[in-house]
């Protein structure tokens, strides 16, 4: 089966909404640790945030384009 262009784009939108979701998840849990690895913390959570916008790029291709 062969999916459209934006169905890919939404399949990445999930994948990538996983992964952040992940990464979440594993920044708290470095939080309750005795002396967290705040190097390891600050990295996550710069990936975070690169998913995160790369997961807004993606759903502004989504957005059809209106002529003015």
């Amino acid at each position: 089966m062969i999916l459209s262009e934006n169905d890919q784009i939404e399949l990445r939108i999930i994948e990538l909404k996983q992964e952040h979701q992940d990464l979440h998840y594993i920044i708290d849990h470095l939080y309750e640790e005795m002396q967290p690895n705040q190097l390891r913390i600050r990295r996550l959570k710069k990936r975070r945030l690169f998913i995160k916008d790369q997961m807004e790029h993606l759903k502004s291709t989504l957005i059809p384009d209106i002529d003015a």
